[in-house]
């Protein structure tokens, strides 16, 4: 018996070892045009794997690229797309850099940030008062997800002026949302599904305790309907 283990290395395994043979067998034909019309076949072969890209050019050169790389590039024959270097073949793609961002409160996240930056960049008027109040009562929400103890609107103002580098502050005056309504409001969110599943589940229950009632009483009916035909059957003494 023959394992791969034993068997010459496959550079691409998705067209399996069949493919590898035939290309194999194609080496060895010494007419060119045979070789072609040999290569051309085996194309078709691998295509079967994505019927529905045949037409496309891509897919096409794609195939061939892998016919020639399969082949060690020793296959000679009159092929639409030129033969692959091994540079192009050995070349990797460069690394992407991971995105690093410095967040200074990783629980308020990026985005905040960026927003931020923006109202910065607004001029002074009550549009850019509102958007202040507003970023600073998302800070507080954000805030409440991972303390709910010391979460005030002096905190919050704060890490407002930290975030924008002093350019932005609450004012006094300012009064941000409870933080009563914001945890009832987050709770409220919650318990949204779970009520749901709960009056489903509570219904599922009631129609199987009106189907199980409805089936006792059906038995309970025929056993008397048999009882009083039994009894009605007997011969008199």
């Amino acid at each position: 018996m023959e394992y791969n283990t034993t068997r010459e290395f496959l550079p691409i395994t998705e067209y399996g070892r069949n493919i590898s043979k035939m290309i194999d067998y194609t080496l060895t034909v010494e007419d060119r045009e045979k070789r072609t019309r040999m290569a051309k076949a085996i194309i078709n072969v691998m295509s079967q794997l994505n019927p529905q890209m045949r037409d496309n050019n891509e897919f096409k050169h794609k195939l061939w690229d892998h016919l020639f790389i399969l082949s060690d590039l020793k296959l000679d024959v009159d092929a639409p797309f030129p033969m692959p270097s091994t540079k192009s073949i050995d070349h990797k793609p460069e690394k992407i850099a991971y995105p690093t961002y410095n967040i200074a409160f990783k629980h308020y996240g990026n985005n905040i940030e960026r927003i931020i930056k923006k109202a910065i960049e607004m001029e002074d008027g009550a549009q850019k008062d509102s958007l202040v109040k507003t970023i600073a009562n998302h800070l507080k929400k954000s805030y409440l997800n991972w303390n709910r103890e010391s979460v005030t609107d002096e905190v919050i103002a704060d890490h407002l002026e930290l975030l924008s580098g002093g350019k932005l502050k609450l004012g006094k005056e300012v009064i941000l949302s409870d933080t009563r309504d914001i945890l009832a409001n987050n709770k409220r969110r919650v318990n949204l599904n779970p009520k749901q599943n709960n009056n489903n589940r509570r219904n599922i229950s009631l129609q199987r305790n009106k189907s199980r009632n409805n089936q006792n009483q059906n038995h309970s009916q025929n056993n008397n309907n048999s009882n009083n035909n039994g009894h009605n059957n007997n011969p008199p003494s």
